[in-house]
């Protein structure tokens, strides 16, 4: 590969990346629950100069231990109080994951080539660029086990003893960030991923004899932390791990239940715009595992962990991230392989299912737009004319892309890279005003800012709406009105009584707290319900969609 395609190469991925990963940041508005409760944590990490124990809304918060957090706050330190240091610490993770995914494809197959293909694919596939720009802790999570993959195929292949302590010692270190922020989990994945390559190469010897060092080094990096969260809250470890482990994945209330097959669409949907290589990728990853034993590696890594995570009763989508650094690295060699070929049917298959799905999602954009005469409830409204259209162009130009990719097949299928390029850079502008009311509360928050800021006391019925008013108060003694929500173990210790006020004690609670300042109340309203006739009559009612804010002034 010569310098110049090299060059041609780096500029394309980095402005690609600029373009969908940086660029966007700051465009759309924080989405709660995920985004505000992130934001509102490292906000009252740094306000509290406290990194060891995370609060949210001045409760004690354990439902993730806390080096995720740390990429927020220093996010934060740097690029100030807004969405793009919000999101940048996602960002920030995926960007070095990419670069382990290069890393790693170049020492496979010594090709440049299939390395910049491998990055390219990884960066555009539908699921890493979504939950990449979302501020939550699964790219964090994923940049983890993506380095403690890379390090095991170091512990595999080096034989040299310096080299193989360094790999052991650099896996430990990867799994010892991972298990601070996300717990157990992090340590369970790479073990789990890596039993069928230790079963089929015979390396328990190697795994019995190194495992050690690595599990040392993963003690050495976590335990200062471990013991002083001991220290400060020595019921943390009692709850993170039977609530946060064993409750969300294995008991049979655990959240966000699932069907086995669940992952299986969000696995197809996720890789787009790379759908018509997934299934030559594992199928030529499986025939060849033999011959080529680096397959296998890749195939052990992205299929185990999905298994155990379609075992798990508790599932969201973002769970399988980890899983897509492998089957991108599978994908660019299986694309590598039929280029050489001249096979390209799985290429042409990619662009036609890119078209398809451009065109069906922009139907189905026109159709909910209230512009044909169709009797379908439309989600715009006619004001919002011009966000429909800009839907409608995402996915017009995704169709696009796709049909460019077949114009030369062998030479531009790159091109799918660019199928969610603009939907990348405008999916900010396409959001129904009914959906920002109801998962983007910025809004709502920035209409009703001097009446908030007026209050002495500000309550909500909702958590991601309480963490948004934080943020954009820049305090945090919210109260929580009627519903505890996932702040139930925060507000059971003795110190956080005062943090709660249920309906039927409101009442009195509010002829006190009048006489200290004005008082508001944020409620979120069921579709066509009315704020309740039980609440006291407020001096100011402001209904916007399903939102209302209730102000009560100092009583005199």
């Amino acid at each position: 590969m010569s310098k110049t395609i090299k060059g041609v190469w780096s500029t394309m991925i980095l402005v690609f990346f600029a373009l969908v990963y940086l660029v966007p940041l700051n465009t759309r508005l924080l989405w709660q629950p995920d985004e505000t409760r992130y934001a509102e944590i490292s906000r009252e990490m740094l306000q509290r100069g406290d990194w060891v124990v995370p609060h949210l809304l001045g409760l004690r918060y354990f439902e993730k231990p806390v080096a995720g957090y740390w990429f927020n706050n220093i996010s934060q330190m740097i690029f100030g109080d807004s969405n793009f240091a919000v999101r940048f610490g996602s960002v920030f993770s995926t960007m070095l994951s990419a670069i382990l995914v290069f890393w790693l494809a170049n020492l496979m197959w010594r090709n440049r080539q299939t390395a910049y293909t491998a990055a390219l694919i990884y960066l555009s596939t539908l699921l890493v660029f979504s939950i990449g720009t979302y501020s939550v802790l699964d790219p964090m999570i994923t940049l983890w086990m993506t380095a403690a993959m890379v390090a095991t195929w170091f512990c595999l292949r080096v034989s040299r003893t310096p080299q193989k302590a360094m790999s052991w010692i650099a896996l430990g270190l990867a799994c010892g960030m991972g298990f601070m922020t996300k717990g157990f989990l992090a340590l369970a994945l790479p073990v789990i991923a890596v039993l069928p390559i230790v079963w089929r190469e015979k390396r328990f010897k190697t795994l019995f004899g190194w495992g050690p060092l690595a599990v040392l080094s993963a003690v050495v990096l976590s335990l200062p932390w471990v013991l002083a969260i001991a220290r400060h809250e020595p019921d943390f470890w009692n709850y993170f791990f039977w609530v946060e482990h064993i409750q969300r994945f294995a008991d049979a209330d655990a959240q966000h239940k699932a069907p086995f097959w669940f992952y299986l669409p969000v696995l197809c949907l996720g890789v787009l715009p790379w759908l018509g290589l997934l299934p030559g990728a594992l199928r030529e990853g499986w025939t060849k595992r033999v011959m080529r034993p680096e397959l296998f590696f890749l195939l052990s890594w992205a299929i185990m962990p999905l298994i155990f995570f379609s075992i798990a009763k508790g599932k969201l989508p973002t769970y399988i991230l980890p899983c897509f650094a492998p089957i991108a690295l599978l994908m660019a060699d299986y694309l590598e392989q039929i280029r050489q070929s001249g096979k390209l049917r799985a290429l042409k298959a990619n662009g036609v299912i890119n078209i398809i799905f451009g065109v069906l999602m922009a139907v189905a954009v026109l159709v909910i737009s209230g512009i044909l005469p169709f009797h379908v409830k439309a989600v715009f409204t006619r004001t919002e004319l011009p966000r429909a259209l800009i839907g409608i162009l995402c996915f017009a130009v995704w169709a696009l892309a796709g049909a460019m990719s077949l114009t030369e097949v062998k030479t531009r299928w790159y091109w799918g890279a660019a199928c969610p390029l603009v939907l990348a850079l405008l999916v900010g502008q396409a959001i129904p005003q009914k959906v920002m009311d109801s998962k983007q509360p910025q809004v709502f928050l920035e209409k009703n800012m001097s009446l908030l800021q007026d209050s002495r006391y500000v309550l909500t019925d909702n958590v991601g709406v309480a963490t948004a008013v934080a943020w954009a108060l820049k305090r945090s003694d919210i109260l929580m009105f009627d519903e505890k929500g996932e702040l139930q173990y925060g507000l059971s210790y003795p110190d956080a009584k005062d943090n709660f006020i249920d309906a039927a004690g409101f009442p009195a609670w509010l002829q006190k707290a009048r006489q200290e300042g004005n008082v508001s109340v944020i409620l979120r309203l069921d579709r066509n319900a009315h704020v309740k006739s039980t609440m006291p009559a407020a001096d100011q009612t402001i209904l916007i969609d399903r939102q209302a804010l209730l102000f009560y002034k100092k009583l005199p």
